[in-house]
């Protein structure tokens, strides 16, 4: 039997990018990464941590961009970590309206079991990273631990550690944690 991998589950929006004021980038031109996060990802790889992103993006469910819009936003960003010599295993979107029901739709935790249902990853020795509570809730619901990025956002959950930004999460997965 294969070993389990461990794996990091990004939120995208706040973790990986700006937000353009409460709204996500909707085309790859409106999206600017936030500092160190090529470098952070690809710390995390060589750490040998698969690496996901796992993201809410009901507009396209809504009408602001299209699925095209989407894949070019996530290209860009891929394209941007590659430059340092990281990348993502997977990037997911949970494209349906918010409120819709849907299991992928963060605070469930659809998108991180599938992901570790189809890429042998252990629950318990991965990480959710994430800006809100719904990240934390996702993460706690599929059995990972969980690190919060501080923002401005409003939380209720209690993650396992709180970090300023991913470059510093990335460093204490690396350099402080037994997984």
């Amino acid at each position: 039997m294969t070993q389990k991998k461990k794996a990091v589950f990004l939120d995208r929006d706040g973790v990986l990018n700006q937000s353009l004021g409460k709204r996500p980038p909707n085309n790859k031109h409106e999206l600017t990464l936030l500092p160190w996060v090529p470098e952070a990802v690809a710390e995390l790889n060589r750490a040998g941590f698969l690496v996901f992103v796992v993201t809410n993006q009901g507009g396209v469910g809504l009408g602001y961009m299209t699925p095209d819009d989407l894949a070019g936003i996530h290209d860009k960003l891929a394209e941007e970590v590659a430059k340092v010599g990281g990348h993502f295993t997977e990037m997911m979107a949970c494209i349906h309206k918010p409120r819709s029901g849907c299991p992928c739709r963060k605070p469930k935790p659809g998108m991180l079991l599938d992901l570790a249902k189809r890429h042998n990853v252990d629950l318990a020795k991965s990480f959710m990273i994430g800006d809100r509570d719904m990240d934390v809730a996702a993460g706690k619901a599929a059995g990972t631990k969980t690190i919060l990025i501080e923002s401005d956002e409003k939380t209720t959950e209690v993650p396992d550690y709180i970090c300023p930004d991913l470059l510093t999460a990335s460093r204490l997965l690396k350099d402080s944690i037994e997984c």
